[in-house]
């Protein structure tokens, strides 16, 4: 065993042991060694996020947010699949141990400063840069009346002594700071436009990223690239049909083509996440769309109940910014006549988890429920679903210019 080996298993086994217990503050050595040293966890992988806790439904922990690989994060407990890690003094989250390397023991920092900022933008977007010391993890939120984007930065303490805003920024309208916490540092971005239309957060070197999109100048569907997502495909079947053993993935794919038929229609630029019964995961999805940078992307899926009396649709979101185009779909889908089963926020569906661009995941119908399911497998409602879809959007867009 190497002495890296030896000290990160000497670590976790004494933290395992006190940290939890109480006994923690009674064990001069135990204390000496986590105020003097930290085991150092970098993030790896595809899409590496954390989590608020570990969590037990089938969509697993609420996550966090999603971080950029190489950021360093302080380990101090591991459980089942995830590692505990400390973000700050009074923060906590939770790795799957799949996205985290353990480095090593290494002794503590007292502090991390942040730097000087520039605000401003190139052809496509605005961006902030912070810079700081170290590649430190972070967490942001949606802000509506007024639209801001918010970022706590976990463990840096603030030396930016000013922000330089150039004319080039044309979408931010404010950027400045707080210190909310001895060691968590706020990012607050004001913009001059209600929706937020998606941002990025990644490091360049030990540098902050913080890129934000513009409203497009035309808001027509003829000028946007809109993405659809037909949930499930290949083994991954979905719900089944109660009555006709119709299986989603199926159903999902039916009103997507028929979707991405009348967006064509209209002049959009449409993106397919599949065409066919192809089996992708919800990581091959996400880099997918990250790469293709669609303006808004939609899920089309259909839902499914133990208590076959539930029936409906229903759209979803995740972030508060991103709720008005979920709400003006769902809108134009109840004319469909079928029941409301509402509008859900704060859902923790891996497709909605992206905050690159605003994002609806539409639930059709039940397929657990007669009446709808009878509708579903309907080809002539699949295309009226697919109409009003298309008319939601339009009325998002309408709101937006």
């Amino acid at each position: 065993m190497s002495r890296k080996e030896y000290q990160i298993k000497t670590f976790l086994f004494l933290l395992g042991i006190y940290c939890f217990s109480g006994l923690y503050a009674q064990t001069d050595s135990l204390q000496t060694l986590n105020d003097s040293l930290f085991l150092k966890g970098i993030t790896t992988g595809d899409l590496p996020y954390l989590e608020y806790g570990p969590g037990a439904d089938r969509l697993g922990g609420a996550k966090m947010t999603y971080l950029d690989t190489a950021v360093v994060l302080q380990v101090v407990d591991s459980l089942a699949d995830d590692y505990i890690v400390q973000l700050s003094k009074n923060h906590k989250a939770f790795i799957p141990k799949a996205n985290i390397q353990l480095s090593g023991v290494y002794p503590k920092t007292p502090y991390h400063l942040t730097s000087s900022w520039k605000v401003d933008g190139d052809a496509q977007s605005d961006l902030v840069s912070i810079r700081l010391d170290e590649r430190l993890p972070y967490k942001s939120i949606q802000m509506i009346n007024p639209s801001r984007i918010v970022v706590d930065i976990y463990g840096a303490t603030s030396n930016t002594n000013w922000i330089t805003q150039r004319r080039s920024a044309t979408e931010i309208k404010n950027a400045y700071c707080e210190q909310v916490e001895d060691d968590v540092f706020r990012v607050i971005i004001e913009l001059k436009h209600q929706q937020i239309w998606g941002y990025s957060i990644g490091y360049k070197d030990k540098s902050l990223q913080i890129s934000i999109k513009r409203q497009p100048t035309r808001t027509a569907l003829k000028h946007l690239k809109i993405a659809i997502d037909a949930g499930h495909g290949g083994s991954n079947t979905g719900a089944v049909g109660v009555y006709t053993r119709v299986q989603e993935k199926d159903c999902n794919l039916q009103v997507a083509k028929q979707l991405e038929k009348y967006l064509k229609r209209r002049g959009a630029n449409v993106f397919m996440t599949r065409n066919g019964d192809e089996e992708l995961s919800m990581t091959d999805r996400t880099l997918m769309l990250r790469e293709q940078n669609p303006d808004l992307l939609i899920s089309i899926h259909h839902n499914s109940s133990s208590n076959r009396s539930v029936s409906g649709v229903s759209t979803y979101y995740r972030y508060i910014g991103f709720k008005p185009l979920s709400v003006t779909i769902l809108n134009r889908m109840l004319e469909l006549g079928l029941d409301e089963f509402g509008n859900v926020g704060n859902f923790n569906f891996a497709l909605s988890g992206p905050t690159e661009y605003p994002n609806c995941l539409v639930e059709v119908a039940f397929l657990s429920n007669e009446t709808d399911e009878k509708q579903v497998i309907d080809p002539h409602f699949q295309k009226k679903t697919a109409k009003k879809i298309r008319k939601g959007i339009i009325d998002w867009l309408k709101d937006n210019k």
